[in-house]
């Protein structure tokens, strides 16, 4: 842990915050550390259909561009799962019939606080609330799991959190080791 001496807020919104923290390195030499801070916990949903295809969106970053991912975003607080069936729903107007946490991550954990839930979603159905336009996404469609795969290994699929998501659910599956 590098010791904190001095911590500021310089900018927040309801969705980060980013601090600016004084602090002393591993080398014992003073520092500044900048760190963006989640308000809330984000969920990924790894959404499999009964034909074993994963649900994936479109979305246009404001960072990247266009971004093929999971359905993801922010929860409302403690309860992720919550935060997940909403996500789905606004994103791709499914709903699920169960829900399996799967997994527990730390997005960019050199510069972020940002913990992540990730829930696989089986039991697919439509569901009423759907804002993909709202959302920034342009496509849901469903991919066989061998085919996202390969688009996780020829670069289609580029987004970290969306690839460690696609892992857990891998490993829940059964589908690794």
């Amino acid at each position: 842990m590098w010791p904190v001496t001095a911590s500021r807020t310089v900018y927040a919104n309801a969705w980060i915050e980013v601090v600016e923290d004084d602090v002393v390195r591993p080398d014992g030499e003073p520092g500044i550390y900048g760190v963006v801070r989640l308000r809330q916990p984000a969920v990924f949903v790894v959404a499999l259909t009964e034909a074993d295809e994963v649900v994936l969106v479109t979305v246009d970053r404001h960072t990247t561009g266009p971004s093929v991912e999971v359905p993801a975003g922010g929860s409302d607080g403690p309860d992720t799962l919550a935060g997940a069936r909403r996500e789905l729903a606004e994103e791709t107007g499914l709903q699920a019939e169960h829900w399996r946490e799967v997994g527990r991550m730390d997005a960019l954990n050199g510069i972020c606080v940002a913990p992540e839930v990730v829930y696989l979603a089986t039991g697919l159905s439509p569901a009423e609330g759907a804002e993909p336009e709202a959302e920034g996404i342009s496509a849901v469609r469903t991919v066989p799991w061998r085919a996202v795969m390969t688009m996780v290994a020829d670069g289609r699929i580029r987004d970290g959190e969306t690839v460690a998501a696609l892992m857990f659910a891998a490993i829940a599956l059964g589908r690794v080791g």
